[in-house]
């Protein structure tokens, strides 16, 4: 490797990640701290539900079961190693993993055709959701790439990448293991951490605390009516 190559490397695999996560808490802390009413997905729903519905389903049970298998190869790549020594086993977690990684694409696809199709969604779409948009799709095509192209990807991800990542935790970055990688690999990995860094200036926020008030907050119905001057006002009436 040249002094150059290994110099990208160690920005975009050491500096970029440190630079992203302290992004991601400070950013995050501060806007649930000082602006917390925007901790919100900002929904379209009630200006187009049906394409926003065959969008958002797929892309978040896709996204999620993906990220799932992410988490766990970084917290068990010994015992997913084991598992994958099986073939059929194998074999069933990679093809799992490709339908779900296409099901998040195509739901992904429809959002973006929704916002470019839909007159009333494509004026309330801010360039931040564009980049956003730009983004996830690089990350998932990416993805879905790698599973094709670079197969057993459970199987070098706990070998690889989850020492890496955990050289990150421990603060003692080690790049070996990311160096020798393909570019496809890189720009998953790259994209990764500009999305985690981006994420707070993003109405991907919401995640990070959508799911919680649900889990105390009483069941409301809200209802829609017509001021005398035709001006339409939210009402929202607590049930048990």
């Amino acid at each position: 490797m040249t002094d150059t190559a290994q110099f990208i490397d160690m920005i975009l695999f050491i500096v970029l990640p440190y630079v992203a996560m302290a992004t991601f808490f400070l950013v995050s802390i501060y806007r649930y701290l000082g602006r917390a009413f925007t901790y919100s997905s900002v929904s379209s729903q009630l200006l187009e539900n049906k394409q926003h519905f065959w969008g958002l389903v797929p892309f978040h049970y896709g996204i999620l079961v993906v990220l799932a298998g992410h988490v766990i190869a970084f917290l068990f790549p010994r015992e997913l190693l084991l598992f994958n020594r099986v073939s059929l086993r194998l074999y069933i977690l990679e093809t799992t993993a490709l339908v779900f990684g296409l099901l998040a694409l195509i739901g992904l696809v429809s959002l973006i055709l929704r916002r470019i199709t839909e007159p009333k969604i494509r004026v309330v779409t801010t360039p931040m959701d564009w980049v956003l948009f730009v983004l996830l799709f690089v990350q998932v095509i990416a993805g879905v790439g790698i599973a094709v192209f670079y197969p057993w990807g459970s199987s070098w991800f706990a070998a690889a990448m989850t020492p890496y990542l955990w050289s990150l935790v421990k603060l003692q970055p080690d790049i070996q293991f990311v160096s020798g990688l393909s570019f496809w690999v890189k720009l998953h990995v790259v994209n990764a951490f500009v999305l985690i860094g981006l994420l707070p200036f993003t109405r991907l926020v919401h995640v990070l605390v959508a799911p919680n008030p649900y889990l105390w907050r009483r069941p409301q119905v809200v209802r829609w009516y017509r001021k005398p001057g035709g001006e339409l006002a939210e009402s929202k009436t607590g049930r048990s």
